[in-house]
């Protein structure tokens, strides 16, 4: 089975990226600011949902009306990231990690706080998935359903990102590194939608691919 570093600080919150993980054959391995290093040579690495990240990331004062930054877990998991776009081992980034992902580049920063999605339909909203990205080549290039909840989005994207979904408002809902063997991150929470919309578990299915052609280039 391939194995993936799981970052993330809320137990309770992790279990459905775990079963969306080993549902696809890959082994989530814990990392949380309580537990020790990890060296993510011959693994993946899956950033989570959660807090907002530390606006004193990407040059900015706390906006009131964002969460208390948790410096400790965003200092880990930048580190990781850094680390795992360095390797070239697959990222699957989710929401936060998203975020966490554009700030980690060059030039990329947030909005801090804005009107959630409207949700349209059973929980979801649409969004595109813009032709010729990564993200097409996994899901299809058009509109999709998606469950973001979300108070933060995208800015200015990160020196190097590219846009691969969009919501009609404009909202950044895909980034990836076309650079790299697997770097993808989306807005929304595709381990929640696995069982209403099976298509999402193909992000897992190609995480797994990306995995085993990082084993067989490595053997």
């Amino acid at each position: 089975m391939k194995r993936a570093a799981l970052a993330f600080r809320n137990e309770k919150k992790a279990a459905p990226y775990r079963d969306a993980l080993l549902d696809a054959g890959i082994e989530p391995i814990a990392v949380t600011p309580d537990r020790g290093a990890l060296s993510l040579v011959g693994l993946g690495l899956v950033l989570t949902g959660g807090t907002d990240v530390d606006p004193s990331f990407y040059g900015q004062d706390l906006d009131p009306l964002a969460d208390k930054p948790d410096r400790e877990r965003d200092v880990l998991e930048q580190r990781l990231l850094s680390e795992a776009l360095a390797l070239d081992v697959p990222v699957l980034a989710i929401c936060r990690g998203l975020q966490l992902f554009n700030i980690t580049h060059p030039g990329g920063t947030l909005i801090q706080h804005m009107e959630r999605h409207r949700i349209e339909n059973n929980g979801t909203h649409s969004t595109e998935v813009l032709e010729g990205t990564r993200l097409s080549a996994i899901l299809g290039a058009g509109i999709h359903r998606v469950n973001s909840r979300h108070h933060q989005s995208v800015a200015e994207v990160g020196e190097g990102l590219v846009v691969s979904a969009r919501s009609p408002d404009g909202v950044v809902e895909g980034l990836e590194r076309a650079d790299r063997r697997f770097a993808v991150s989306v807005q929304w929470h595709p381990e929640d939608m696995l069982a209403q919309f099976p298509e999402q578990r193909k992000l897992f299915e190609a995480f797994h691919v990306a995995l085993d052609l990082q084993a067989r280039a490595h053997s």
